[in-house]
C-alpha cells in the first residue's frame, strides 16, 4: 500500500492519532471524532452509519477503520467504490500499539511519534491503583450492558488492578439485568462517560452501597495520544473510589 496523502478516519481514536501526528493529512472524519478540538475536516456521519458517498467524494487514498466500531457492509461498499480500507483490530493494549504503528506507516509518517513512545513508557511503568478489586463496568443502561471478555478497556483496567467480574463471559458486551449486576459480588463499579454518559448520580442510584469510580471514556476506550496520560488519569479516579 502506497503512503496516503488524503485520509478519512471512521474511528475517533485513529482520527486523533493521525491528526496529532500528521496535521493536514485527514480530509474527513466522523461526527464523533471530537479530538483534536480544532479538527477542521469534512464530517461524514457516524461510525455505524457513515455516508459512503460523502467519503468517496473526498477521493481518499486511504480510509482507516476498526473491526468493532465500523460495520462490514460499509467497508464492503467503500472497497467496491475502489477505496483502500485499512481495518484495525484492537482488543488489548499491545494490539493498540501495533495497530497505531501500522496505521501511521500506511499514512506515510516517516518517524514514530513521540506521544506513542511516551504512551508505551507510561504503561510499562504502570502500577495497580491499590490492592486488586473486582468490578462491574457498565457501558450502557436501558438495557444494562457491561464489559465482558476480550476488550481493550478490560485489558487497561486489569493492568491497573481491576478484575472485571464478567471477563470470562462468552460475549464481549453482554446484557446483564441490574439485579444480577448488584448480586455479582463486585467491590467496585466503574462508570465511564461514554458511550453512555454516566454521571456521579448513576452509581448510588443503581448500585447502592457499592463504591463507584467515574472515569473518562476517552482514557478508558480510546487508543491514541490519550494513552500517554491514561494510566495516571485512570489510576487517580480508581484510587479516589472508597474502599
Amino acid at each position: 500500500m502506497r503512503a496516503a496523502a488524503r485520509v478519512v478516519s471512521l474511528v475517533p481514536s485513529l482520527t486523533e492519532a493521525v491528526a496529532v501526528t500528521a496535521p493536514g493529512l485527514l480530509v474527513g472524519a466522523t461526527d464523533w471524532c471530537s479530538h483534536p478540538a480544532d479538527l477542521d475536516v469534512v464530517r461524514i456521519g457516524g461510525t455505524k452509519n457513515p455516508d459512503v458517498a460523502a467519503v468517496t467524494a473526498l477521493r481518499p487514498d486511504l480510509v482507516v477503520v476498526n473491526e468493532e466500531e465500523n460495520r462490514a457492509p460499509d467497508l464492503a461498499a467503500l472497497r467496491a467504490a475502489g477505496v483502500d480500507v485499512l481495518v484495525t483490530e484492537v482488543r488489548t493494549l499491545d494490539q493498540a500499539f501495533t495497530e497505531l504503528d501500522r496505521v501511521l506507516r500506511a499514512c506515510g509518517v516517516p518517524e514514530r511519534p513521540r506521544w506513542l513512545d511516551e504512551a508505551e513508557e507510561a504503561w510499562a511503568a504502570v502500577e495497580p491503583a491499590g490492592p486488586p478489586r473486582t468490578a462491574v463496568v457498565p457501558i450502557w443502561r436501558r438495557p444494562w450492558m457491561v464489559l465482558g471478555r476480550d476488550t481493550f478497556a478490560g485489558d487497561l483496567l486489569a493492568r491497573l488492578g481491576v478484575r472485571n467480574v464478567y471477563a470470562g463471559h462468552p460475549e464481549r458486551y453482554p446484557r446483564i439485568p441490574l439485579d444480577e449486576l448488584r448480586d455479582s459480588g463486585a467491590e467496585l463499579v466503574v462508570l465511564p462517560d461514554e458511550p453512555y454518559r454516566f454521571t456521579p448520580e448513576d452509581g448510588p442510584e443503581a448500585f447502592p452501597g457499592t463504591p463507584a469510580a467515574l472515569v473518562g471514556g476517552r482514557h478508558l476506550t480510546w487508543y491514541g495520544p490519550s494513552l500517554a496520560e491514561a494510566p495516571r488519569v485512570l489510576g487517580r479516579a480508581l484510587r479516589a473510589a472508597p474502599r
